[in-house]
This record gives C-alpha cells, sequence and structure tokens, in this order.
C-alpha cells in the first residue's frame, strides 16, 4: 500500500544533511546513523502542492548558472523544488542506502512544455527500480511536476551505490558508448562554486565545499555539484533548444576545483549531444545529448 507524506513547504535540507553526513565521518563514525532497510525501495510518495517561485531566488540560480533572466523557468531549475524532498526520501529508513555512500551516476530531464515564472506547480518524488549494477546498485529517484493536474515536467535522477555483489545491468546505459564532442569554450571555474551552488540549491554535501571537508570523505579537493554541471551545460545550449525536450546526461568523472573545463557539443538530426571535459587532461567529466520531446 502506498504511503503519502504531503509538506505545506520546502523541508530543511540542513538538518538532514547533518543526519545523513555526521555518522560518515570517519573522526565520528561511532555516531549512530540510519539503518536503512535493503532489497526494496519504499512504496512512498512525497508530496508538495502549491509550489511558487521566488524571483530573488530564481535570479541567484541564473546568475550562479549562467541563465539569462526570462519569462520562463530553466530546464533545470525545478529540480530545486524537488532537492528537499529526494533528501527527505534518501534519509527515510525505508530507503534502500545511505546517502553519504551514493554516487549521482545520470540524469534525465524532460521539459514537456515551459513552465512559466509565475505558474504555481505540484511536485511529487517517489523511488523507483533498484537493480543491478557491475559494482554494486542502482536506484532511480522520480520527480514529477503537475499544473492543473497535467505533468509539465519529469526528471529521473538515478544514483549508485558501490558494494559487493553487483551483476551486470540488463538494459544498456542510455548513454553507452557516447563520446563528449570536442570543444573551445573554457569555463574557468572557481574554489567557491560548490559554496555559490550550494547556497541557492540546498545542497550542502560536504565534499562540495571545502578542500578539507571533501578530503574528510576522500577527495583532494572539493568538487563541483553534477546539477550545476548540467545546468551550465544547458545555459551555454539555450537559445538552441526546443520548448519540449529530453537532455540525458551521464556524470563520468568529477571535476575538481579549483579548475577550467572545456565545454562541446555537436547538433545533428538525431539531436544535440554534448560534453565537459578536462582542459589539461583527457578526462570527460559530463557527455549528454538532447532530443525534441513529443
Amino acid at each position: 500500500m502506498t504511503t503519502t507524506r504531503t509538506f505545506s513547504k520546502a523541508p530543511s535540507t540542513l538538518p538532514m544533511m547533518l543526519k545523513a553526513v555526521l555518522p560518515a565521518l570517519p573522526v565520528i563514525g561511532g555516531l549512530p546513523g540510519v539503518k536503512h532497510a535493503k532489497g526494496s525501495v519504499p512504496d512512498l510518495v512525497l508530496e508538495r502542492a502549491g509550489v511558487t517561485t521566488d524571483r530573488a531566488h530564481l535570479d541567484a540560480y541564473n546568475e550562479v548558472c549562467g541563465f539569462p533572466r526570462g519569462d520562463t523557468l530553466p530546464a533545470t531549475y525545478p529540480h530545486m523544488a524537488a532537492f528537499g524532498l529526494h533528501m527527505n526520501l534518501m534519509t527515510d529508513t525505508a530507503f534502500p542506502f545511505a546517502p553519504m555512500g551514493l554516487v549521482h551516476l545520470r540524469n534525465s530531464i524532460t521539459q514537456h512544455r515551459p513552465i512559466g515564472v509565475d505558474e504555481t506547480f505540484d511536485v511529487s518524488v517517489r523511488a523507483s527500480d533498484l537493480r543491478t549494477h557491475p559494482k554494486g546498485s542502482l536506484v532511480d529517484l522520480i520527480t514529477e511536476i503537475r499544473i492543473d493536474g497535467t505533468i509539465v515536467w519529469d526528471e529521473v535522477t538515478t544514483l549508485f551505490s558501490r558494494h559487493k555483489g553487483g551483476a551486470a545491468e540488463k538494459t544498456a546505459a542510455p548513454l553507452a558508448g557516447v563520446e563528449a564532442p570536442s570543444g573551445v569554450v573554457h569555463w574557468k571555474l572557481s574554489g567557491d562554486l560548490g559554496r555559490r551552488y550550494g547556497a541557492v540549491s540546498g545542497d550542502r554535501n560536504p565534499i562540495h565545499l571545502y578542500p578539507v571537508t571533501a578530503k574528510a570523505f576522500g577527495f583532494p579537493t572539493n568538487i563541483a555539484h553534477g546539477m550545476w554541471t548540467l545546468a551550465r551545460s544547458l545555459s551555454a545550449l539555450q537559445n538552441k533548444l526546443p520548448d519540449a525536450f529530453t537532455a540525458e546526461v551521464e556524470f563520468r568523472k568529477p571535476i575538481f576545483l579549483p579548475g577550467t573545463v572545456v565545454f562541446g557539443s555537436d547538433a545533428s538530426d538525431k539531436g544535440i549531444e554534448f560534453g565537459v571535459k578536462g582542459s589539461k587532461k583527457p578526462v570527460t567529466h559530463l557527455v549528454g545529448r538532447i532530443v525534441t520531446a513529443s
């Protein structure tokens, strides 16, 4: 039986982030953490109705991600309304994995039509499709945005949990064999990018904030958010995007901050392929494809 959890406002992400992070820190790993269920996804739907857009927040998001100001929301912006629900779901004991052990591996966004800045919408989030991966497991977070009962935007956030006993994926990865196009557009990323994006997104995972907090979790320095990289890529393609489209991406290697990366894109009759590579080393950070949605 499906359980529905309703929110009248966006849940605060900071307490949930602390709930996820503190037990995972090596220096205080003795603190009790959330005991997550294994082997299935919760039959749980999280909902928030009557969501409106704060223009000051939207302006701050546009500034950090490179979108121009306009009358419609950037295609990645509805993710902001869903992130608190994502965190609430992932810190629930019925969710199969601890949040700090997860890697955001893939993302797919379908914009069925542009959402006006002044429109009010409803958000729902659920987990789905727990499945095998050669190095562990995958699980999806499904987000749907509705206006007057009609889905106008949806997202599949694919998370990877590394553990023993994995197996081959039953279906090929959507972007298997796709490589990032070469490009000439360089993005020079500052060391505080993770803090600036975290401030507008609510995603203050310590791996993104400071070198010292990232090192506590095994990274040599802090890394850029994958959703920032996707947003920055779509902002670079903004004048080429149709009103209705699907953008699929795979996050392949983290972007260490500060640093410089190269963006490239290639349009054909099949859509637009795009990607982000390292400027000095042949490392692919992100690869993506945009196709027109029906």
